[in-house]
């Protein structure tokens, strides 16, 4: 089934393909046949500028989980036994200080109908019924069109997009690495997202957007890209401007 052949999406979608265009066709003089390269660029920059209020809340929903971490620990410890209690207390102490342990996620999800309007409209050859010129435009000699799963299995093969796919992994690889050993979690005595196993899939998780960047269109790569590249330096301004708490006596 095809979401977008439904009529309000079908706008949507021809109306994002209309402005991104038009964004391309502007900055051909600029940027030649990279042109929609960069337009994707602006447009993410311009999402990423756009949630920066997003961000902030997120910023202070850590630092008030941080803040909870002692007296959560004391739950878990008064009702291990008690998995059902454990989960009630936790989420009163969560709403006693008007947070959830889901705040901050808001990011992720408001990105996501970026993500997947890109995906599209570098996927399809046509647009709402006429022909998709976005298809034409590259990146250094790579077609924004074109995924790196798709060439290695189906050709044909491109080295201007293995190398171009080649540096944007590379620096979503670079830029997971920091971020797993610049935010590290704080370990919590007795819970299970505190045991070896659980920290290591969540330090793998880092890395989930570089392959996941493998199955999409470069420009969709090229986003990702840009976006993981603003997600850290805006978390390390932010963890400047609202820090963690130090350590503190338990107390429930």
């Amino acid at each position: 089934m095809d979401i977008f052949a439904f009529p309000p999406l079908t706008w949507l979608l021809d109306a994002a393909y209309g402005g991104l265009a038009g964004l391309s066709t502007i900055l051909t003089p600029l940027a030649g046949a990279s042109a929609a390269a960069l337009a994707v660029v602006l447009v993410t920059l311009l999402v990423r500028a756009l949630l920066i209020p997003v961000g902030i809340s997120q910023a202070k929903a850590e630092q008030t989980r941080a803040r909870l971490a002692p007296r959560l620990r004391v739950l878990q410890q008064k009702h291990k036994k008690n998995p059902e209690r454990l989960q009630k207390e936790m989420l009163e102490l969560y709403r006693s200080e008007n947070t959830s342990p889901f705040a901050g996620m808001l990011p992720v999800l408001a990105q996501a109908p970026v993500v997947g309007i890109l995906y599209t409209l570098f996927l399809r050859p046509e647009i709402a019924g006429h022909p998709n010129a976005l298809l034409e435009h590259d990146l250094f000699g790579a077609p924004l069109g074109t995924s790196l799963l798709h060439m290695l299995t189906a050709g044909p093969f491109q080295l201007p997009t293995l190398l171009v796919y080649g540096v944007l992994i590379a620096i979503m690889i670079v830029i997971a690495d920091i971020t797993r050993r610049v935010f590290r979690p704080t370990p919590v005595d007795d819970s299970p997202l505190s045991s070896p196993g659980m920290l290591r899939i969540m330090s793998a998780m880092h890395y989930l957007t570089a392959v996941f960047a493998v199955f999409v269109p470069l420009a969709a790569a090229l986003y990702l890209t840009v976006t993981v590249a603003w997600t850290l330096v805006q978390r390390v301004v932010l963890r400047r401007r609202y820090p963690l708490p130090e350590a503190a006596p338990a107390r429930v």
